[in-house]
């Protein structure tokens, strides 16, 4: 298989990145050829760093930059040559079946949606967060690609995000859960009380609504809503994790005590830190687009980037697009047709 990296994406740009692309080519011998996109110079001096001379390395050489102060779509109409741009046209061309990028989430989003166009049936595509519960993991969509959302793109994100859980996490029959203020019905906005009659006629293991505290209580295998509201649930969840860690720190090493029981704790500090750490998830998968886009975290580290790229190898060994096409076309064939939303 093979990788397009927008290698100067990110807040830490080439030298974490590059070296998330060591750590792959090392882990992962499925993937065939990993592009890295951007500045050559910068790049080669990375990869020296990091003592690497793998043939399956290709770098693309690009002149910009999108930084973050750059609008989405003007970004992808006015820096051409972008590395994230770059990287997409690779996907485009057939050279490479995914890209990952740490960089403007927004000009990853638009550039995959313009040159690459959405799948048949798909509206507008959704990012899928992975979050852990206390006893499983899920999938949040969307977390932040279309925050002005109709009804059928949730109801087309229930679908994607119930086929990505079921073939790349394994959950045989996903529960679905909608993100609203009460479990009745007739709880939360206009769209969400049609997104629910939708969801409920439809052939998914609907659950119904969920509410902020059923997010890690109660969880469901899929959780639906808009961009917006994913997107602060998703940054709710990484700030209240820093600051419980933070807090435990502190309150850990106040004394000699708590410091001993800390000590003989410590492997359990460390396994709920790697569960909890997004750096081992790597990247969220922007679906609905036809070619496989892996977000990563801003702040990725080379771990991250690393995984992210696995991440974007399961996608294309689970054959996530097709699987996504197929449900579509079951579903319009059982129920009424997708809406075709406005664009």
């Amino acid at each position: 298989m093979k990788i397009a990296l927008d290698a100067m994406g990110g807040d830490f740009g080439p030298p974490h990145l590059v070296g998330g692309a060591v750590l792959a080519l090392r882990e992962y011998p499925q993937i065939d050829q990993l592009f890295l996109v951007g500045d050559t110079p910068q790049i080669e001096a990375e990869l020296k760093k990091n003592k690497c001379n793998d043939r399956r390395l290709e770098i693309v050489h690009s002149t910009q930059v999108v930084e973050m102060s750059d609008g989405a779509v003007q970004s992808v109409r006015r820096k051409k040559d972008s590395s994230v741009s770059r990287a997409v046209d690779l996907v485009k061309k057939g050279d490479a079946a995914a890209i990952v990028s740490a960089g403007h989430t927004g000009a990853a989003v638009a550039a995959t949606t313009i040159k690459l166009r959405t799948l048949p049936g798909i509206d507008r595509p959704g990012i899928a967060a992975i979050i852990p519960s206390e006893t499983n993991i899920f999938v949040l969509i969307d977390a932040g690609a279309n925050s002005d959302a109709r009804p059928e793109h949730l109801l087309q994100y229930g679908i994607m995000g119930s086929v990505y859980s079921r073939h790349v996490l394994g959950y045989n029959n996903p529960s679905i859960g909608l993100m609203s203020i009460g479990g009745e019905d007739v709880k939360g906005t206009d769209l969400t009380k049609e997104v629910f009659k939708m969801l409920k006629r439809s052939s998914l293991n609907f659950r119904g609504n969920v509410e902020g505290h059923d997010l890690f209580a109660h969880p469901v295998e899929v959780v639906v809503c808009d961009g917006f509201v994913g997107n602060v649930i998703l940054k709710t969840c990484e700030s209240v994790g820093d600051a419980i860690f933070k807090w435990l720190k502190h309150e850990l090493t106040k004394n000699k005590l708590r410091m001993a029981g800390a000590f003989l704790a410590q492997e359990a500090f460390k396994a709920i830190k790697k569960r909890v750490n997004y750096e081992e998830y790597g990247g969220s998968p922007l679906l609905g687009v036809n070619g496989i886009c892996i977000i990563a975290h801003g702040a990725s580290t080379p771990l991250a980037i690393k995984n992210a790229l696995r991440v974007a190898a399961e996608s294309i060994e689970q054959q996530v697009n097709p699987h996504i096409i197929e449900e579509v076309s079951r579903y319009n064939e059982t129920q009424a047709p997708l809406e075709t939303a406005v664009r």
